[in-house]
This record gives C-alpha cells, sequence and structure tokens, in this order.
C-alpha cells in the first residue's frame, strides 16, 4: 500500500511527463478532488496508506487529466469573480483575463465614471455566463441580458445563474450577437470576450484549449477580427448616449481597433493591457 503523500509524487511525475503544467498542483487537485478531500486536508493526511477501493477513483481522473482535459472540467466548476461557476465542454472555461476585464469594469462603475449610474448591461457571447454573473453581482442596482448564439452554452449559463442566486438578475437570449434583441433595446454598458483567434494560434495552442474548448467560442474570421467588428459596428446603435464598450481582444488587433474606433467617431478610445503586460483590452464611449 502507498501513502497519499507517495501516489501525489507519483501523480505529480506522470503528469509532468505528459507535458500538464503546474503538475503538483493538479495532482493535489485531482486526488483531492477524488477522495473529496481540500488541499489542506491533504496535507493533513500526508501519511495515510490508501485503500484499493481509493485508488480505484483516482486513477480514471488521473488519466484524464494526463489527457490535458482541462482540469476545470475534471472538477465540474471554477473559482472566479468570487463566485464558483460550473464548467464543462459546453462553453469555454473562464479565462483570469476575463476575470480581470470584470475587475476594470467594475472599477469604472464604482468609480463616479457616467456609466456608474448606469441600469442596463448586455454581455455578449456569454459562455458560461461567468462575465454577466460577475457584473450582476457587482452592480445590484443594474439589469443584465446575457447573450449567446450557443444554445448548450445559454443552458450552461442559466444553471449558473441558479447556482450564484443571480437569475432573477440576467436575462438569457439566444442570439447571433444583437439578432434577436428587441429594436428599442439599449444598454448603458456592453461588453464582450468574443472569438479573437485565428486558426494558426488555435493549433498552435495547449490540448486544454484546441481539443476541449468549443471552436465556434475561439476562432473568428479576418484575421480574428471579424467578431470584434461586428460588435464594434452594432455597439453604435444600442449603446446609450455616453455608453461604454469593454471589450476582451487579442494582443495583436488593437492597433486596427483603435484607429477604426476612432474613424466611426467613438470618444475616450483607450487601450489596456493585462497582467501579463500585453494589449489585452479596448474601451471606448459612443
Amino acid at each position: 500500500m502507498l501513502s497519499l503523500l507517495e501516489i501525489i509524487a507519483k501523480t505529480t511525475d506522470f503528469f509532468a511527463s505528459k507535458g500538464v503544467e503546474s503538475a503538483r498542483l493538479n495532482a493535489e487537485h485531482v486526488i483531492g478532488h477524488a477522495l473529496g478531500l481540500k488541499r489542506m486536508q491533504l496535507y493533513l493526511q500526508f501519511e495515510r496508506l490508501l485503500t484499493d477501493a481509493e485508488l480505484d477513483k483516482i486513477r480514471p481522473l488521473v488519466k484524464r487529466r494526463a489527457q490535458r482535459e482541462p482540469l476545470q472540467h475534471i472538477l465540474g466548476t471554477v473559482e472566479w469573480g468570487g463566485m464558483i461557476v460550473k464548467c464543462d465542454r459546453r462553453a469555454l472555461v473562464p479565462r483570469p483575463e476575463t476575470e480581470e476585464l470584470l475587475e476594470l469594469v467594475t472599477e469604472r462603475l464604482k468609480g463616479g465614471a457616467p456609466e456608474a449610474a448606469a441600469r442596463r448591461i448586455l454581455d455578449l457571447g456569454t459562455g458560461t455566463g461567468a462575465l454577466a454573473l460577475g457584473l450582476a453581482k457587482a452592480w445590484p442596482e443594474a439589469r443584465v441580458t446575457a447573450v449567446d448564439a450557443s444554445a448548450d452554452a445559454l443552458a450552461l449559463a442559466r444553471e449558473n445563474a441558479l447556482a450564484t442566486g443571480l437569475a432573477e438578475r440576467v436575462e438569457f437570449v439566444l442570439s447571433d450577437w444583437f439578432a434577436a434583441l428587441p429594436d428599442a433595446a439599449r444598454f448603458e454598458v456592453i461588453v464582450s470576450n468574443p472569438p479573437y483567434l485565428t486558426d494558426e494560434e488555435v493549433a498552435a495552442a495547449e490540448p486544454e484549449v484546441r481539443l476541449h474548448d468549443p471552436r465556434a467560442a475561439l476562432v473568428a474570421e479576418d484575421a480574428g477580427l471579424a467578431d470584434l467588428k461586428t460588435i464594434i459596428a452594432g455597439a453604435a446603435k444600442r449603446l446609450a448616449p455616453g455608453g461604454l464598450l469593454a471589450l476582451e481582444t487579442g494582443i495583436a488587433q488593437h492597433a486596427e481597433l483603435l484607429c477604426g474606433l476612432a474613424a466611426a467617431g467613438w470618444r475616450d478610445v483607450e487601450s489596456r493591457k493585462d497582467l501579463s503586460g500585453r494589449d489585452r483590452f479596448v474601451f471606448a464611449r459612443r
């Protein structure tokens, strides 16, 4: 029989051999999930010998992670934006960069900016619903509309809305961007993390992304710019006077996006870097 610590060490080595990043952390999460233990509880039981029944619970989860299935899919959830968000193949796993977008928009909402008095937010391409739900949580006065073209993604987003207790504050709409929204609908804030990668970028991505994320949520035509341009064009008609557009983008797209926004008459056009120092977010007012 092997101890818990020995199993963690063996799993760490196995994950590292398969190219899993942060192999020890992943091993602890997977084994803890299989045994129903939090990581701190693992540390208190390192010397405990594992039974065959416990090893039988661990092995299939280790195999899945070694095959580069996302850790979040195996655990079933991810902690994001101060919430526990359900994750599976129906939508992108919420990324740290999008959590940065949530924080940047929230800072504006609470910082006396014009949109602080807003009551209507639109999240385009909501996926798991994380961004819409994060904004609804941070801004209790607002009514949030969350749009996605995938019925599967919207079903997942609704499950997350129920789990977070925010279902009554968020409306979910099946739509190809703005197409299914009422003609008269206007918003003080429009946010989006749309597809912005190229086929080449996805082909070079880690297996967790390349093999498990919905391709339609990753790739856009026109060098990754097609959906961003569609959103910008539609937002010009949907934003209330002085309304804010906040976008997550690819890191090589800012020059073209900023020039296009300025040429189209947008004001307060701003590029912001993510925590890694890469151009990631675009803000503008109509």
